[in-house]
């Protein structure tokens, strides 16, 4: 699985209130979500998103809450994958539950600036950013973990199962 797009590029610390705002907890709509991802950092993010497109970040990304909302609403609003230097681990795995790509990386967080095209190669885990002519070496997924996402996360993974036996 490859995917290659625009990123949209953001600090350290940016948690799940600040990815989906608590006010907007009320709905389980996933383009609803979506609607209002990252809006109270960058207002124009739901506008200038494109399915594909790819989000990088500092240290500790999705930290705060516990909630699966905040992956979904990237994932609604047209994320293929987010790469960070590092991410809250409670919120890694709700990405993993709900089949958001992430990939942890420290020298692509740090190489890469907003508006560059990027692309990844989940098998490798090579990341390349094709706007610098760089490129970075992730821990690639391991197969269970890939297919896990995608099949579209947990839960289409494991319904995927039972329809296969």
């Amino acid at each position: 699985m490859n995917v290659q797009g625009k990123v949209h590029k953001y600090g350290d610390h940016i948690d799940t209130d600040v990815i989906i705002p608590a006010r907007y907890l009320n709905t389980q709509v996933h383009k609803e979500l979506a609607a209002h991802c990252m809006e109270d950092i960058d207002k124009e993010f739901v506008s200038k998103v494109r399915e594909g497109d790819i989000m990088a970040a500092g240290v500790n990304f999705g930290c705060g809450s516990s909630r699966e909302h905040a992956p979904i609403a990237i994932k609604a609003s047209g994320i293929s994958c987010v790469i960070a230097a590092t991410f809250a681990r409670i919120f890694y795995r709700n990405a993993i539950n709900i089949g958001l790509a992430i990939l942890e990386c420290p020298a692509a967080s740090a190489g890469i600036e907003d508006g560059d095209e990027v692309a990844v190669d989940f098998d490798t885990g090579v990341i390349t950013n094709k706007t610098k002519g760089e490129t970075y070496q992730a821990e690639p997924f391991p197969p269970f973990i890939k297919d896990m996402i995608a099949k579209g996360g947990l839960m289409a993974s494991l319904k995927a199962g039972k329809a296969d036996a």
